[in-house]
């Protein structure tokens, strides 16, 4: 059942957004999740930093840190873990893995965020237009939305990034990503602009001589900005594991620029030997995901309580 927003402890007259943020702050596991996303989005921005407090570049080499008499492990406990390596090290190479993980973090986090914004851009551009114009502008925008959802996207990316072999892999990933995103967003906005168009201080503006961009930016985009944040957010989750899918099926980012998703997989053949390389991208991209999506989850409930019954 969706959250309901007490205001007992809220001056008279507070507004949605004054009850939303109230609400969120009340609940602890939006503050463990925000305090994660934070933690995460922090290391992504400061990686060039955080690597070279490490004194390591992510593609730089350590032949002393693994024992080439033992099919290149790591020398020490953990994986490696000493004072010069944080997180220990990858077998064979000797990689910093603090290095590459922070550095994976910004790489992964970028296309998810580049990607989302891609999508929320263009689905609420295209909710909007359908639902407020309606009639020939809805069926055709509606039936593009068909049509893109109805592709099975996975094989389709795998497709589409496995013939660009020269292409710029980030840049590439994000547009293909985004591409097949937008028609989820871009439903939840149609169906809100179709109830809100007819609203009474829609009607007034109307009337008032208002034109439609006027009417759509000040009227209309107000009204579905709250289902929208909440979505974007659960958006976040799906473009992280998406990227991490495709790199770890090897037709997303190429070595040696690093992603949780190609580290994960480049650790499978290591999992019994060395568990230090799959548990740190594994965990950083489990604890990424989940913060997302329960933040997600608390915004969709206070934001849009009736989208969690549809």
């Amino acid at each position: 059942m969706a959250a309901t927003l007490s205001s007992t402890s809220l001056p008279a007259g507070s507004g949605p957004w004054q009850l939303a943020r109230a609400e969120l702050r009340r609940r602890t596991s939006v503050k463990i999740s925000l305090s994660v996303v934070a933690l995460f989005v922090f290391m992504a921005a400061a990686a060039p930093l955080l690597s070279a407090l490490g004194g390591w570049s992510p593609d730089e080499f350590d032949k002393s840190a693994v024992d080439p008499y033992l099919g290149g492990l790591p020398i020490g406990p953990f994986g490696g873990i000493s004072a010069d390596h944080w997180l220990g090290v990858e077998p064979v190479t000797g990689r910093d893995l603090f290095a590459r993980v922070v550095h994976g973090a910004q790489v992964s986090l970028f296309i998810a965020f580049a990607a989302t914004a891609i999508v929320v851009v263009a689905g609420t551009a295209a909710g909007v237009t359908a639902g407020y114009f309606g009639g020939r502008t809805d069926a055709v925008l509606s039936r593009l939305m068909d049509l893109t959802m109805s592709f099975p996207s996975l094989i389709f990316m795998i497709a589409m990034l496995s013939v660009a072999k020269d292409a710029n892999r980030i840049l590439l990933m994000t547009a293909v990503i985004g591409l097949f995103g937008w028609p989820g967003i871009a439903r939840v906005v149609r169906g809100q602009t179709l109830s809100l168009k007819h609203r009474e201080y829609v009607d007034a503006a109307r009337v008032a001589g208002a034109g439609p961009w006027r009417i759509l930016s000040r009227d209309i985009l107000p009204g579905v900005a709250g289902p929208v944040i909440a979505y974007t957010t659960l958006i976040i989750p799906g473009m992280i594991a998406t990227e991490a899918a495709l790199s770890y099926l090897g037709v997303g980012v190429r070595p040696p620029t690093p992603s949780w998703g190609q580290m994960i997989a480049e650790s499978v053949a290591f999992y019994d030997t060395d568990p230090m390389y799959f548990i740190l991208p594994s965990t950083c991209l489990f604890l990424t995901v989940l913060a997302f999506t329960l933040l997600g989850d608390a915004l969709r409930d206070i934001l849009d309580p009736r989208g969690g019954r549809i």
